[in-house]
């Protein structure tokens, strides 16, 4: 019995230990986040995005869209793209084998035609079908291809397109008009810039209108309430904080800008992964540092991507299952770089944390939780355990979502109705009160996943953005 009441308060220690260790990086990227938007948000006042349309600085882009089974709202997201405020940009959908009406959709929608493009690449990818092009917009091409999954889709449109840059945009995913214009500016700014992400931000609830977002809404159910608090947690305040501290290791799938010629040199993005994004970053990292040249990868508040978040139990766990296996898989294939001073603060900072403190996560905080009720039922507690406990995993975790709730308003204000902010704030406590134990589970069952080798992306539902107006 003692060695039983031994090991589980060791456990307890250990768990206390992780907790802080996670309150003590939050509050520190809080505090970076905070010092940056302050400033950033002062420095886009005096900032007239609208100079680079005529300046000639801004080079030519592409973006490219994967779509599998995206019929519901690939109209949306084309229309708003074909709309953007830039100066010189081509739009690639690539059709990954739909088996729904994807195509068909499209070529209707956009008066699509058969014809053809030479390859400018040669990245392999499973046989391309046909290749369209619309007669209304001409910088409009889809590729229709056989189903390889979304990297080997995005290969396909490296291989089809011709820009020194390019952008990678979910299909269900809008771009507000001037996001590109906005996320291009690092890459004018510093030559030392070879990714940019910009915020990703729910959709859902809001007002959507010929692929442009009209009015931004909270959405009423609860689920993808909660998920708005923990986007703007994860970009507002940690995506800040490690770019600030050049270790960015994630750029959203969803909405990134990428150097074409190193992702090509690199091979491309990794099919073997579910995780392509976040695979793609670190190996640029590896790739360029081992050519003697000190990459960056910027994040950047201002530019908008709107996406649909799961709104079903079972559509959110898929979700959070696959992204802790991406997550896994790309720390896996790139351990070399762990504690490696070769690699900067990426290998010696942002590497460990989220290997120890997001990778490992589940299984600590899950082993916690048992152990906790564990020394409840065993009568081992006493007050002061008691606090620290429910301090550190419940208390601190509702402050720093508020934090970011925080952030939101004092600086970008996307939600400026006193409603909607009181509602974030009772989002951002609840989301510690089950939520967060349960997305734990979820992600413990990928790291599950991970470990026997699990492949596949799962189904997903898409509700669409809502009545659509007449195409463009």
């Amino acid at each position: 019995m003692v060695v039983v009441a031994r090991f589980i308060w060791l456990v307890n220690i250990l768990v206390l230990a992780y907790f802080s260790a996670l309150a003590v990086f939050y509050l520190v990227s809080s505090l970076l986040a905070f010092r940056f938007l302050r400033h950033y948000t002062l420095r886009l006042r005096s900032l007239d995005v609208d100079d680079l349309l005529t300046s000639g600085a801004a080079p030519p882009v592409s973006l490219l869209v994967p779509a599998f089974n995206e019929e519901l709202t690939c109209v949306a997201s084309v229309q708003a793209l074909l709309t953007l405020n830039y100066p010189e940009y081509e739009v690639v959908v690539v059709n990954d084998g739909s088996t729904d009406g994807t195509i068909p959709t499209l070529i209707k929608a956009f008066d699509l035609v058969r014809t053809t493009r030479l390859p400018s690449a040669d990245i392999p990818t499973q046989p391309v079908r046909r290749i369209y092009r619309s007669q209304r917009h001409v910088n409009l091409w889809v590729v229709d291809k056989e189903n390889g999954g979304k990297s080997d889709a995005l290969n396909a449109a490296l291989n089809h397109c011709r820009t020194p840059v390019f952008c990678t945009i979910d299909a269900d995913s809008i771009l507000e008009s001037d996001a590109l214009l906005r996320a291009i500016r690092p890459f004018l700014e510093d030559e030392r810039v070879v990714g940019v992400g910009g915020i990703v931000r729910v959709v859902n609830g809001s007002v959507v209108e010929g692929g442009r977002v009209r009015e931004v809404r909270l959405p009423r159910p609860w689920l993808p309430l909660i998920q708005v608090v923990e986007y703007l947690r994860a970009f507002l305040s940690a995506r800040v904080a490690w770019s600030e501290l050049n270790a960015s290791l994630i750029v959203s799938g969803a909405f990134g800008v990428f150097r074409r010629d190193l992702v090509v040199q690199s091979g491309g993005y990794a099919t073997d992964t579910v995780g392509e994004d976040m695979e793609l970053v670190v190996r640029l990292h590896r790739s360029c540092r081992s050519r003697g040249f000190t990459p960056r990868v910027v994040f950047i508040p201002d530019p908008v991507a709107w996406t649909e978040c799961p709104e079903t139990v079972g559509g959110l766990g898929r979700q959070r299952d696959r992204w802790q296996r991406g997550l896994l898989e790309a720390l896996w294939r790139h351990r070399i770089m762990l504690l490696n001073p070769r690699y900067g603060m990426v290998g010696l900072l942002a590497y460990p944390y989220f290997l120890f403190l997001e990778g490992m996560g589940p299984v600590i905080e899950t082993v916690g939780y048992v152990a906790f009720a564990a020394t409840l039922v065993a009568g081992l507690w006493n007050p002061p355990f008691v606090a620290s406990f429910l301090a550190l995993a419940i208390v601190v975790g509702i402050a720093l979502s508020a934090a970011a709730v925080a952030l939101e308003e004092l600086t970008l204000r996307r939600y400026p109705r006193w409603g909607d902010l009181l509602r974030l704030f009772a989002a951002a406590a609840l989301e510690n009160l089950g939520y967060r134990q349960l997305n734990q589970l979820w992600r413990l069952k990928g790291v599950v996943s991970a470990l026997r080798g699990a492949r596949g992306w799962g189904a997903q539902q898409r509700r669409g953005f809502g009545p659509r107006s007449p195409v463009l």
